[in-house]
Parts: structure tokens; C-alpha cells; sequence
């Protein structure tokens, strides 16, 4: 079982869960899912991130900055993001892969089971956190038909792999039929909701057991 932190405590996860992270900007959407692959690095999993938004050092500073310092997590990050900005020659090395961009599903799709099957075989590492972040991004740069296939694939390689995956996306630059054509593809969703004069949002969740 995958646990979701100080998210939600009591909410265990089954392995091959795909998660969603649905809300409108600067309700901490980032830092939930960030804290929810720091909590797996610190129990032994392995954390691989799909980047479609920000660079793999960026990336991998926030990462390594919600992760205990005492421990050396096993990450890979799978950048959609720099060779697109076409900054100087960069090369796959042992923590970051190379998408040319996020229309890149293909690609995107490749080094994602690359890492897989590297934690898995290679490092031994049987539980493994995939975080997604965004789908918003995706959607910006192909239609829904094309997003919905790409991530029907991509949750299915998380469920054969027995990770978990979690997924951001912001609810509010999309419509109603967009989020609910999505939301399908997800076992659980967990929303979170801007509160007025409340420094914390609201989070509800469907299809998470507690």
C-alpha cells in the first residue's frame, strides 16, 4: 500500500492507483504532490517525475528541498521542457531523460518505461511514485482526444508496474466535459477548493477508501 503523508493520513492507496490533483492555481496543488513523492523517497520508493512545465533542475531542487536531508532518494526525471527552449546540447544521464517537448507523448511515453523498468530491474525497487505534473500543460499543446489517449496509456503502465501515479491539473483553465472526460481515466481524485480569508484550501476526495 502507497500512504498520501500529512495529505490525507489515514488514506492508504492500493499499488497501480492512478491519482488525480484537480484545482484552481495557488491552491498548493504542486506542493501536495510534491510532498506526496517526498513521503515515498523517504520510506524507500523510487520517484519519477514527467516534467511538461518546468526544467529538470528546477524539478529536482523542489524535489530534493521536500525530502528529508538525511536521505539520498532514488529519482528520475523525465524533462519535456529543454530541448523544446532549445538551450545548448543536452544528453539523457542517470537522473534526468530528454522528451523534445510535451507533444511528444511517444517519447514522453518511452522514458517514462525506461525508468521503470530501471528502478525495478536495475535497483530493485519494487514501489514507485510517478508524478505527472501538468496535464494542464499537455492539454495546451494537443487536443483532448490525443491528451486522453496518451494518458490511457500512461495509467495503464502505472497500474502494470504496481506504482502510483499522481497527476496535476488545473481544474478552472478547463471546461466541465474536459475535466469529466479525464476524470474517468483516474481511480481517485482529490479537488481542493480556495477557502475565502482561509489560508488552507478545502480537499475532498472521491474514491479514495480512508
Amino acid at each position: 500500500m502507497y500512504d498520501l503523508a500529512d495529505v490525507l493520513p489515514d488514506a492508504e492507496i492500493d499499488p497501480g492507483t492512478n491519482l488525480l490533483v484537480a484545482g484552481p492555481p495557488l491552491t498548493g496543488k504542486r506542493e501536495i504532490a510534491f510532498d506526496i513523492l517526498a513521503s515515498g523517497a523517504e520510506h524507500g520508493d523510487g520517484s519519477i517525475i514527467v516534467t511538461t512545465k518546468d526544467s529538470a533542475d528546477k524539478v529536482l531542487e523542489t524535489f530534493t528541498g521536500s525530502v528529508d536531508p538525511a536521505v539520498d532518494p532514488s529519482v528520475g526525471v523525465v524533462d519535456c521542457v529543454t530541448k523544446q527552449r532549445g538551450i545548448g546540447t543536452v544528453n539523457d544521464d542517470p537522473r534526468v531523460k530528454y522528451a523534445s517537448s510535451p507533444v511528444d507523448m511517444t517519447g514522453i511515453g518511452i522514458k517514462l518505461s525506461e525508468f521503470l523498468q530501471e528502478f525495478y530491474e536495475d535497483r530493485g525497487l519494487t514501489r514507485n511514485r510517478v508524478l505527472l505534473h501538468s496535464v494542464s500543460t499537455l492539454l495546451m499543446y494537443s487536443n483532448l482526444q490525443t491528451v486522453f489517449r496518451f494518458l490511457h496509456v500512461f495509467t495503464g503502465r502505472i497500474q502494470s508496474a504496481d506504482a502510483m501515479g499522481i497527476y496535476v491539473i488545473d481544474s478552472t483553465a478547463h471546461d466541465d466535459q474536459t475535466m469529466n472526460t479525464l476524470k474517468q481515466l483516474f481511480d481517485a481524485v482529490i479537488e481542493l477548493e480556495e477557502n475565502d480569508g482561509d489560508d488552507e484550501p478545502q480537499i475532498r476526495t472521491a474514491g479514495l477508501s480512508n
